[in-house]
């Protein structure tokens, strides 16, 4: 069933003195940043404003607030006054407080960008190897670190060279059953492992990315994609794919030459409710965090987004708080969808026309 923002009731509407007051206001200019073209507009052209569950939203730009850049110190202080504020309050004040920018393409041109989304896999695990469980994740050698700007082994070499092997000796966080869950892990960054420790407890961690081995990414997708292998680039069809040939999974796995190294982190009742840290060093709130590209959107910025395709229709509040490699560009977000397997789902399937609305401090008298 796709996501469907905007069904319930308007908390107001430009006929309400507010609404009127804040769109009366004088338009700045244009601001350039990076790779992107802000745009001022009026809040009346931000489809759905007005009717988002801004409570969802509070709780990551609370987040946001624990590492504020300039010009968030002060505006921060205002948005933990309005952490018990009802919804009317919380839109009046930021339509008083913050000037929305249409964020464009560097040449102004008014292009639909594209939205991803990506999660936060669970996964069961083993911290000795044992029966199924052969696919190591590792933490990063003290080598990486002695050839900085340089790329390492790649990953067919850490696989099979026996002396390549030897760096990585000791730096075993945990062992995976399926090779494809662990390049799903290195994908997305990071993951939650239920680990099987030696004398039988259950543990609970998450892996978090620490480093990679300076190869580019390649996608294994692509790869089976170019040789007509499967149809469709999904993890469902490359996964029919390994199932049908097990004698080639190396092959395809070393197409792409890049390994991601994680950190262990222990995951408490209470960091189980949150997804990972982003790039903003913050951690992440499911739906409502958002991976940009940072030379258009400075971290901990506010963002309203406007999607509409199969999976997902959405008229909503987020906040730049991550990056990615492939999150680049003006009008282009990755949206955090959480984790397990719902999240999976939606993650999955997003990838659909973009149209993303900067909220920026008003200069103030």
């Amino acid at each position: 069933m796709p996501l469907v923002d905007g069904q319930g009731p308007a908390v107001l509407t430009p006929s309400d003195a507010a609404w009127q007051a804040a769109d009366a206001a004088p338009l700045p200019a244009p601001v350039r940043r990076g790779g992107a073209l802000w745009q001022p507009v009026r809040w009346s052209e931000l489809p759905g404003w007005g009717r988002d569950a801004l409570h969802e939203a509070w709780n990551a730009w609370l987040r946001s607030c624990e590492r504020p850049a300039p010009p968030w110190g002060p505006v921060c202080a205002e948005v933990r006054r309005l952490t018990l504020a009802d919804a009317l309050e919380r839109h009046t004040w930021m339509m008083r407080r913050l000037q929305p920018y249409r964020v464009l393409s560097p040449d102004g041109g008014n292009r639909p960008g594209l939205l991803t989304g990506y999660y936060e896999p669970e996964l069961q695990a083993s911290r000795v190897r044992q029966g199924a469980y052969r696919v190591p994740l590792y933490a990063p050698p003290p080598a990486l670190a002695a050839a900085p700007g340089r790329p390492w082994f790649s990953r067919q070499q850490i696989d099979s060279d026996p002396q390549v092997q030897g760096h990585l000796e000791g730096r075993v966080l945990a062992w995976l059953a399926d090779p494809l869950d662990a390049l799903l892990l290195q994908i997305q960054g990071s993951g939650r492992l239920r680990i099987l420790e030696p004398d039988g407890r259950i543990t609970l961690a998450r892996l978090a990315y620490a480093a990679h081995n300076g190869h580019p990414y390649q996608s294994v997708g692509r790869w089976l994609l170019e040789r007509r292998e499967i149809r469709e680039g999904t993890w469902e069809a490359i996964r029919a794919w390994a199932a049908a040939n097990p004698q080639r999974i190396d092959e395809l796995l070393w197409t792409n030459p890049r390994v991601v190294f994680f950190r262990e982190e222990a995951l408490s009742a209470l960091d189980t409710q949150f997804g990972p840290r982003g790039a903003q060093g913050v951690a992440l709130t499911p739906a409502r965090s958002v991976a940009v590209d940072r030379e258009a959107i400075p971290y901990g910025t506010p963002l309203w987004l406007a999607s509409s395709g199969p999976v997902a229709q959405l008229q909503r509040l987020v906040l730049a708080q991550d990056t990615g490699n492939a999150i680049v560009g003006a009008v282009r977000a990755d949206f955090f969808a959480g984790w397990g397997e719902g999240a999976y789902a939606l993650a999955a399937g997003l990838k659909q026309p973009l149209q993303l609305w900067a909220l920026w401090p008003r200069e103030q008298p």
